[in-house]
């Protein structure tokens, strides 16, 4: 008796998962979100994903890189090949683009076995509920690459590099902890880096120091927008800040 050929496992299509560039952060979206970051180290919760159900074989391990505003995941995904024996969570806002990423790390899964186990992807919306995911000094890096620069004067308060918000940056990320922010708009640059430099909880890397990240390159060139403003040759800033 002839059996059937298994299915072909591909790659999800961008094309499929196209969505506007930018949401509103401040606007009441539709999210489920735990009520406190050990909620997520249950076997079995109803309203959303625990860490053992978005990580296969997670043992003790827990969540200590965060991309917030991952995108198509294109840098989530470079950091699970870099960083093998550390879990890398995405964050993205935008449904079609957060169910593009979640597709892609399952494909990618199917197709490479026992690889990328240490990548995920959530629907959520980070300036508001970081803390929920996240307990005190848990990350160890936290990245915001080409974050949407809500040009609009009466919008800086949605960029989500913003006086606001550091607090709960500084207050997830361990001392010693990395904040990269790369960006190819020198306005929004000027913004991130005199906030987090204004900020007590941050100190910048010298310049120096910077280049020799392990992950400097891949901070720009690695993710699809870092990939776009190089096709449209345009320039990219970078700063990495370290929790003091």
């Amino acid at each position: 008796m002839e059996t059937a050929d298994p299915p072909t496992v591909r790659l999800p299509q961008k094309r499929f998962y196209r969505q506007r560039a930018h949401s509103n952060p401040i606007s009441d979206h539709a999210f489920n979100y735990p009520n406190h970051p050990q909620e997520l180290y249950k076997e079995k919760c109803e309203n959303h994903q625990t860490w053992d159900e978005l990580y296969p074989n997670r043992g003790d391990k827990k969540v200590e890189f965060a991309d917030i505003g991952c995108g198509y995941g294109g840098f989530l995904v470079s950091l699970g090949e870099t960083f093998e024996d550390k879990l890398s969570l995405g964050m993205e806002i935008r449904v079609k683009v957060s169910d593009y990423v979640m597709d892609r790390v399952e494909s990618l899964r199917l197709l490479h076995p026992g690889k990328y186990n240490n990548i995920a992807c959530l629907r959520t919306n980070s300036m508001k509920y970081l803390v929920n995911y996240f307990e005190k000094g848990q990350l160890s890096k936290m990245f915001f690459l080409y974050p949407d620069p809500h040009f609009k004067k009466s919008k800086h308060k949605w960029r989500i590099i913003n006086p606001a918000n550091l607090p709960e940056y500084a207050y997830v990320l361990r001392e010693g902890g990395l904040l990269y922010v790369v960006t190819d708009v020198k306005d929004l640059y000027d913004w991130m880096t005199s906030h987090l430099e204004q900020h007590p909880s941050f100190e910048r890397l010298p310049e120096a120091e910077e280049k020799q990240d392990i992950l400097y390159d891949k901070l720009l060139n690695r993710s699809e927008e870092a990939q776009k403003v190089e096709r449209n040759q345009g320039s990219k800033f970078l700063a990495i800040f370290k929790r003091i």
